[in-house]
């Protein structure tokens, strides 16, 4: 069976030569190609439907290579690999080896080209950054929906076309699977386009074959140092999506040193924003934040953004805090450039509260309750950003309820203990994703910049359960207390020693609250 990304695909899609490929993109063929035709690309053998072209790339454990017989056994008619694969297919296999140096850097502008380049017929936007990528795209599309009746949002939490949408399995889907997705969004009706960009999908090509119009970067902070090896990696990264060949122009929050750097390097043309009322860089930037009063309605922000000609345009964050100015800005200069009317941008992102796992509001304050949040923010700098933006809107004490991930950056995890330890008053330390690891040396490493910071370790839970810990935090919480749940924001499981168990931050909270009211009925 094909797996739920294979099928998501145009229902007529274009039928390509196999001997057209192999001329425009100047790749080696084992056996004659005449005649033979294929109508989708795609590099996971889960994905292959009758017809498709196995694009077999080297991973990081096994080559793709491996996997041809089951793409044969799912209908694939060609492969197309690297030497080192092609020496890995069985001689026996009756399709067409075709050959690259670097097929992974081949497979989304083969697909696109299959396509007839979807995204040429789109309004597309991309976001990068480490934080406020979720955010700020969901805030986006918020603002072109203003001027699109249909469009599509792919990312971290869902991959949405008009009001249908499927779980995501990763920040930005391979290559094949977005240009599909680019088709798919066409043939129901979507005039525009809005995705998050990872670092690691940059890094390994997924956004190639596609130029955006726009781009957004909204901050450089330390994550993911395990696969780029050092901040300078990162940025490296980062940058791809600033190149001519991938978009057309960009709009960068110039808050940080990255941001600034991008600026000043980037190829292509960029607007920048500065988010912070009154930093140094606000005079220089093309649009500013001047104003901003920050969750003095309990939720959101108002702010005023100061534009090129000094114009100043009224607006409003939906969703608490500092951050979510930035998110918001950024937002609104995007859509700007992508076509939106600036009041017209203003008006819907005001309106785009429900961003699942992102100061997603679960139990409102009242009859007793505890006001009761869950946030993806899982590195040091987003954390403390997240408590920050709490902070004005609780009256009594800030409950936090957090861990770190396994089998990624240990470094930030002494460092995630300091900035709960330091910014929230009651602190439950539990588990996120602890993978292969142990998850008790996760807590450890956590607990151990806690006591950096409390060395009596006053107010401070470990719970050996992440449901257990959200129920030790309502039970811990008062009325004028919040409970903020961060690290695993919208996630739908939790992988403890590579199994995947179905788990939800939201559900687990509201299941609790109907534990304790069936205890107090």
């Amino acid at each position: 069976m094909t797996s739920p990304l294979g099928r998501l695909r145009p229902e007529h899609p274009p039928v390509r030569r196999v001997d057209d490929l192999v001329g425009e993109f100047g790749l080696r063929s084992d056996r004659p190609t005449q005649g033979l035709t294929f109508t989708g690309v795609t590099v996971s053998s889960a994905d292959v439907q009758p017809g498709d072209l196995f694009v077999a790339v080297p991973g990081l454990r096994v080559h793709g290579a491996r996997f041809v017989p089951d793409a044969l056994a799912r209908g694939a008619v060609a492969v197309l690999t690297d030497a080192e694969g092609a020496a890995c297919v069985p001689a026996d296999a009756g399709v067409p080896v075709l050959v690259a140096d670097d097929p992974r850097a081949l497979a989304g502008p083969i697909a696109a080209w299959a396509l007839d380049d979807p995204a040429s017929r789109l309004v597309t936007v991309g976001v990068t950054g480490t934080n406020g990528k979720t955010t700020t795209t969901y805030f986006v599309d918020a603002a072109l929906r203003a001027r699109h009746t249909t469009t599509a949002v792919l990312g971290t939490v869902e991959l949405r076309i008009g009001d249908v949408a499927v779980e995501s399995p990763r920040t930005t889907v391979e290559a094949p699977v977005l240009q599909s997705l680019l088709a798919l969004a066409l043939e129901r009706g979507a005039t525009a386009l809005t995705t998050e960009v990872s670092s690691h999908a940059l890094a390994l090509g997924r956004v190639r074959g596609m130029r955006f119009d726009v781009v957004g970067f909204t901050n450089l902070q330390r994550d993911h140092l395990d696969f780029h090896g050092d901040m300078e990696g990162y940025f490296r990264d980062k940058s791809r999506l600033f190149d001519p060949d991938q978009a057309r122009r960009g709009v960068v929050v110039v808050d940080d040193e990255w941001g600034r750097r991008l600026a000043q390097e980037s190829p292509i043309p960029v607007e920048t924003v500065s988010t912070h009322v009154g930093a140094p860089e606000a005079e220089q930037a093309d649009w500013a934040v001047v104003e901003a009063d920050v969750g003095l309605d309990g939720v959101g922000s108002r702010f005023v953004l100061r534009g090129p000609d000094g114009a100043r345009h009224e607006a409003h964050s939906p969703l608490p805090g500092l951050v979510n100015v930035s998110n918001a800005a950024l937002a609104l200069v995007v859509a700007h450039a992508a076509g939106v009317p600036l009041d017209a941008a203003a008006e819907a992102v005001a309106q785009a509260h429900a961003i699942p796992g992102r100061m997603e509001r679960v139990v409102e304050r009242g009859d007793g309750w505890p006001l009761c949040l869950v946030d993806y923010a899982h590195t040091p700098d987003a954390l403390e950003l997240a408590l920050e933006a709490v902070r004005p809107i609780t009256p009594g004490r800030l409950v936090l309820v957090y861990g770190s991930d396994g089998d990624r950056d240990r470094g930030k995890r002494p460092i995630m203990g300091q900035v709960g330890a330091r910014l929230a008053d009651v602190l439950v330390v539990t588990d996120e994703n602890p993978r292969s690891e142990d998850p008790a040396s996760i807590r450890a490493a956590i607990l151990e910049g806690v006591r950096d910071v409390r060395p009596d370790l006053a107010d401070v839970h470990e719970a050996t359960s992440r449901a257990q810990a959200i129920r030790d935090a309502l039970r811990l919480a008062g009325p004028d207390d919040t409970v903020i749940v961060t690290g695993k924001g919208h996630e739908p499981t939790q992988e403890i020693a590579g199994v995947f168990h179905r788990y939800n931050d939201r559900d687990v909270f509201l299941a609790a609250r109907a534990e304790r009211r069936e205890q107090h009925a």
